[in-house]
């Protein structure tokens, strides 16, 4: 039979929060292991790194520009031919997603033959003043908060911690029993499917977590393990202006400003703290693979959808072109050996959110069709010589919208509303101190003529094939785009 293929999904995780990252305080046992047991991948990137545009490569293979997704914009209809669910459906896999999807209609099956549904807080379905009844938060059928209000009180609802879905900057521990805390959901509600499951044929469970995105708000033990440590000050780099006027660090969902000091700790210790519960939740799904006798016969995939700023240059939450944003964690686990690969090795080549579907197929042996954009990591593996040599990546943001190109060695970006350039070279400078832009002028304009050829018949006219226009306006959705828009 083939092998069973579990995808563990978390959201607004950074790459460099793990230990095997040698990060100097977080924790991660079982990440770390999944590593040991696999390749990590340490050139990962989100070429869209917010939530709806990243996760849409990841289900369908294809790059933003064929999926039309840009730009962060909710309510657009999810109709693609092909999915990576639904190519396993098709070749005989039991398939299955549990928590996050973050898709449109939200119980879009998106190829799944089952979804057990938690998408954490999102603004357009719980606006009881502007939804229809059909679209409200109440008949979409989230299955956590059914299930939470049963066990601790009709009462019970995800705005009762007093936290924002994306406030980056404060934070407190959970107020219920652990037990009740969505990620621990995740991991029973995924538990429950191994006893449930077809035992005839092979499964694909897509296992997605809504932390560490916010609200940060792990359980007591965790956090405890990082309030009281002496924790790493974000880097701000030269290019950075540290004045914040109008005092917008004091915004819990900010994007940019100066944070007071205890406040930004405590929601750095939350952060921290929520990815080690997910790192141990991890380790009880494994254990319980063992359990069913499933875990040395199933490939395991670990990776974040985009990542979290976290302070990095004065900036919060995520979209922006920089590492603590679009750098992900990519870990391929195969702890049967299963694939036979060089256990516990890291790749350093540039990889995407998009490769993702065409290297579990690969893994399945089943045909990639051909909208997809993505190449399988498992060529790299055995040493391919011909993969992609950078990534294109770039987000709708008003006047931050940007464009970014990396090889993993160096990073270009324009801000294409303001024509600001940057360059850094990522090998001496992992953490963008120093923008090399005013300095190393050629190299500079080969990333410029790179981008320009990326560009080149965009219909936003960022570009006549010759050079980039400043103060085009940007889209959030392509018109060429590859899916049906709600009406």
């Amino acid at each position: 039979m083939k092998p069973n293929i579990v995808l563990i999904m978390v959201d607004q995780m950074r790459a460099d929060c793990m230990s095997i990252e040698d990060h100097p305080v977080v924790d991660t046992p079982n990440i770390d292991q999944l590593a040991r047991q696999g390749i990590r991948f340490s050139n990962a990137y989100a070429a869209t790194p917010t939530c709806v545009p990243a996760r849409a490569s990841i289900m369908t293979g294809m790059s933003q520009t064929k999926t039309g997704r840009v730009g962060y914009q909710e309510k657009v209809e999810w109709n693609y031919e092909h999915t990576l669910a639904g190519e396993l459906v098709k070749s005989g896999y039991h398939t299955q997603a549990i928590g996050k999807m973050h898709v449109y209609p939200a119980r879009n099956l998106c190829g799944f033959h089952n979804v057990v549904l938690h998408d954490g807080y999102l603004h357009y379905n719980r606006k009881k003043h502007e939804n229809l009844e059909l679209e409200s938060f109440n008949l979409t059928g989230d299955d956590y908060l059914p299930w939470l209000k049963s066990k601790a009180g009709s009462s019970s609802d995800l705005i009762d911690i007093g936290l924002d879905c994306n406030a980056s900057t404060v934070a407190r521990p959970w107020h219920l029993p652990e037990s009740l805390h969505p990620t621990n959901w995740v991991v029973s509600e995924s538990i429950d499917f191994l006893r449930r499951r077809d035992p005839g044929k092979p499964f694909f469970l897509k296992m997605s977590f809504v932390r560490p995105h916010p609200p940060f708000d792990p359980p007591q033990a965790f956090y405890d393990m990082y309030k009281d440590l002496d924790l790493p000050v974000p880097p701000v780099g030269d290019w950075v202006s540290r004045e914040d006027i109008d005092r917008e660090g004091l915004n819990p969902v900010t994007l940019k400003g100066n944070v007071p000091d205890q406040r930004f700790k405590r929601a750095q210790a939350a952060y921290y703290a929520l990815i080690t519960q997910i790192d141990y939740q991890i380790g009880r799904f494994k254990n319980a693979m063992e359990e069913y006798g499933v875990l040395d016969n199933t490939v395991i995939m670990f990776v974040s959808d985009h990542g979290e700023l976290l302070g990095d240059h004065c900036y919060f939450r995520k979209a922006l072109p920089y590492q603590g944003s679009v750098r992900v964690p990519f870990i391929l686990s195969d702890p049967g050996d299963l694939l036979q690969l060089h256990q516990n090795e890291k790749i350093n080549n540039p990889v995407e959110l998009r490769d993702i579907m065409p290297t579990l197929l690969d893994i399945a042996n089943v045909p990639v069709p051909d909208t997809v954009d993505g190449q399988s990591v498992l060529s790299l593996c055995k040493g391919n010589n011909k993969w992609r040599k950078y990534i294109h990546g770039e987000h709708a943001y008003g006047k931050l919208s940007h464009h970014y190109l990396t090889d993993g060695k160096e990073k270009y970006i324009w801000y294409s509303q303001t024509g600001e350039e940057q360059l850094f070279n990522l090998q001496n400078d992992s953490k963008e101190l120093e923008n090399l832009s005013s300095k190393e002028k050629n190299r500079l304009t080969y990333w410029r003529h790179i981008l320009i050829k990326e560009l080149t018949g965009r219909e936003e006219g960022y570009t006549d094939g010759e050079q980039l226009f400043i103060g085009k306006e940007p889209k959030n959705i392509l018109n060429n785009h590859n899916f049906s828009s709600s009406k």
